[in-house]
């Protein structure tokens, strides 16, 4: 499927801003299953300081500086990007998931290895014994890695009230747990903290979502904004995408922006300003299929 994605990030400050200075993660990444077709980041008004990088993730991240007086700044990335299917696994057929937790531990190939610091806590990923009691619901003994993962992706789903009002971009994985509500970047926090509390290697995943629903029945939570979801480590297949905010493996309809930790590494702007009294914030995606 072929896209065109407009993400439009606008803030307007009460008082001019002297100096502002920000982080972006906008642009798709090319993936196994995703094509970036073209890519471009404009500015208003025109930063002194552009650099695009490449960060510790593989994410494609630019680093802009304003160093004049300025009451808004306007960031807008476009892309087109192709996506294809994902690709076809059998749960059942994957490891145990004590398996999988001593293979990360003992990490015998590059790509165990690899896969080993997404096992770990993170900024915003912290574990407790509720945490860990959930997890185990969906992991009894002998059970396989990604049938596992699916079960808490539906349970997430099932038992989780899609509500924007329940949490924060701040809210911690302990809260969302017990609030039981929350949006797709809480879910997302939620299915990892579950499985790095087993000792499984899970990764927070930022992008976009698509939707065109049969006739009569709803759009799917997240189309036209930012989404998030998670990648599972399976051994010897690699990783695989988990939507729990919508129960799916995602495909086609997903676009990767990036991957890391959790969301702090891939926000989309952050960053500091100098000045600029109280400010608002305007956020506008638009995704458009284009065959």
């Amino acid at each position: 499927m072929k896209y065109r994605v407009t993400h439009t990030t606008a803030y307007t400050y009460s008082e001019a801003a002297s100096l502002s200075q920000n982080e972006l993660c906008l642009v798709p990444r090319g993936t196994a299953r995703q094509q970036v077709i073209s890519s471009q980041v404009s500015f208003q008004p025109q930063p002194q300081y552009v650099h695009r990088r490449i960060d510790y993730f593989g994410n494609i991240a630019h680093v802009i500086m304003i160093e004049q007086p300025h009451s808004a700044l306007s960031i807008t990335a476009s892309s087109i990007v192709r996506t294809g299917r994902a690709q076809r696994i059998e749960p059942e057929s994957s490891l145990p998931w004590e398996e999988v937790v001593q293979r990360l531990r003992s990490h015998p190939l590059f790509d165990d290895l690899e896969a080993y610091q997404y096992s770990f806590l993170s900024p915003m990923i912290l574990i407790n014994p509720a945490i860990e009691s959930y997890a185990r619901l969906s992991f009894p003994a002998g059970m396989p890695v990604l049938e596992g993962g699916m079960d808490l992706m539906r349970r997430i789903f099932t038992e989780f009230a899609y509500d924007q009002s329940a949490s924060t971009v701040e809210t911690p994985v302990d809260q969302v747990l017990a609030n039981k509500g929350g949006v797709c970047q809480d879910f997302a926090h939620l299915a990892i903290a579950c499985f790095r509390s087993l000792g499984l290697a899970a990764r927070y995943v930022s992008g976009y979502l698509e939707t065109l629903p049969p006739p009569g029945k709803p759009k799917m939570v997240g189309a036209d904004a930012s989404h998030a979801w998670l990648s599972l480590y399976v051994p010897d297949e690699g990783w695989v995408d988990l939507d729990p905010t919508n129960n799916v493996i995602p495909g086609e309809m997903h676009i990767t922006v990036a991957w890391g930790r959790d969301y702090s590494d891939v926000a989309p702007v952050k960053g500091v300003v100098t000045g600029g009294g109280m400010h608002t914030l305007d956020v506008e995606v638009d995704v458009t299929r284009m065959e």
